[in-house]
Parts: structure tokens; C-alpha cells; sequence
């Protein structure tokens, strides 16, 4: 993007870009300047002859220019410093020892003598290496994170899986087991009431039995009070006879 919006003269962002009829774009300055050093009016790309004094401006070119500027601009004002705060030179080296970054005139500094320095590609490199070995590490744990929360899920599920089965066993064997006591109920209710029937017919019999024997023996006192009642000549002849 950078170099399809760069001076063909100047080679930096256009600035006030004017096209010439042959659609070649310059920066006005630069294009002024190559003329008057020419001595001619020229394309500084293709070499064609431009019939006009004053080009008109490209101005969708200009609008690009300046919306490309002030995003670049924002970027490096929101970018970490990328420039030495003392030498004002581009960061290029890390220092091992103090563990920052340097330009190439802290190297030749005596806060920097004898201390072990790299370009940063290079510490860059082995910073990646480090951080992919750690990412392969946490990657590792976080496999058997998740393989162990499936294995503890499935484990859960197989526990209430098997206290409903549990459950069930339960109370299938208790309901046998009430049933059975229901019929065992039902059995000696029955038993308890045949017995009970067969017991009082027996004592229905011995009652009636015992009935007809006080009646007999009723009917044997009356008799023999009714004789004790009589005259002596009457009880005797009876008692003869």
C-alpha cells in the first residue's frame, strides 16, 4: 500500500500529487523541480511530453495519501516507542544482560561495555521458541484438563445412572417383599378365622350337648321334688313300685 502510494521522484506519500496526461501521478513540488532541473516539461517516469504548464491536482490520489497518513499516524502514536529515548536511533539490539532494547550507539555506550548483545530478530526468534514451547505446555494440560472434566462427566452420569438403577432394585424388592407380607397377612387372617369357625362350632356343639344334659337334669329334679311331695302312703307305693 505504502509503495503504490509513493512519489516516483521523491519516493515518500505523495504530497499534493498533480497527473499528467499520460496518467502518471507526482508530487507537485517534486514535479516542478524535476522540470526546472530538465529544463523541459516531461513525465520524470515514462519521459513523454506534457503539454500542460500547471497539471491538475489528482485529488483521489491526494484523499488517499492524507486517510493513509493520519491512520499511520494513529498507529504510531498508539505503537510502543520503536526509537532510542536517548540517541533517538532505531532500536536494532537487545541487551541480554539488562534485558532491553538498545540502538546501535548504546552499543558503543559504557553503560553497555562487555554486555552480551543480539539483534532483536534474533531474540524475537528465541522469545517464539520459548512461548511455543509454553503454548505446547499449556496446550498438553489443557488437553488432559478437558480429557479429565469428560472422564469426571461421564463418571457423574454412570453414578446417577446407577443409583436410579440402584433405586429401582430397591423398590421392586420392596414391593415384593410388601407383597408378600400382604399375602402372608391375607393367609393367617384366613387361617385365624378357620380356626376361629372350627373352635366355635366345637363349643356350639359342647353348648348344645350341655343344654340337652341340664334339661334332663331339670327335668329329673322336678320329678323328684314332686315325689318328695307327696302323701307317705303315695311316696312309698311309688317307691315299692
Amino acid at each position: 500500500m505504502e509503495e503504490d502510494l509513493s512519489c516516483p521522484v521523491c519516493c515518500e506519500i505523495f504530497n499534493n500529487p498533480v497527473v499528467l496526461l499520460c496518467s502518471h501521478s507526482v508530487c507537485k513540488v517534486c514535479l516542478q523541480q524535476f522540470w526546472e532541473t530538465k529544463g523541459s516539461r516531461e513525465c520524470p517516469v515514462c519521459r513523454r511530453k506534457s503539454s500542460l504548464e500547471t497539471p491538475p491536482t489528482n485529488l483521489a490520489l491526494k484523499n488517499l495519501c492524507e486517510t493513509f497518513l493520519q491512520e499511520r499516524s494513529q498507529r504510531s502514536s498508539s505503537a510502543p516507542e520503536t526509537v532510542c529515548s536517548l540517541h533517538s536511533e532505531k532500536l536494532k539490539l537487545f541487551c541480554l544482560d539488562d534485558q532491553q532494547l538498545v540502538c546501535l550507539v548504546c552499543q558503543t555506550s559504557r553503560k553497555h561495555t562487555n554486555h552480551r548483545l543480539c539483534p532483536i530478530d534474533e531474540k524475537v526468534t528465541d522469545c517464539k521458541e520459548e512461548l511455543k514451547t509454553a503454548l505446547k505446555s499449556l496446550q498438553e494440560k489443557l488437553k488432559i484438563f478437558k480429557d479429565c472434566k469428560l472422564n469426571w462427566s461421564q463418571t457423574a452420569e454412570h453414578i446417577k445412572n446407577q443409583a436410579r438403577h440402584t433405586e429401582r432394585q430397591i423398590k421392586e424388592a420392596f414391593e415384593k417383599l410388601h407383597q408378600f407380607l400382604r399375602d402372608e397377612e391375607a393367609a393367617r387372617i384366613t387361617a385365624l378365622r378357620e380356626e376361629e369357625e372350627q373352635k366355635s362350632q366345637m363349643m356350639k356343639e359342647k353348648i348344645e350337648k350341655l343344654s340337652k344334659d341340664i334339661a334332663s337334669l331339670s327335668d329329673t329334679i322336678r320329678a323328684i321334688e314332686e315325689e318328695m311331695r307327696a302323701e307317705d302312703v303315695s311316696f312309698l307305693q311309688v317307691r315299692i313300685i
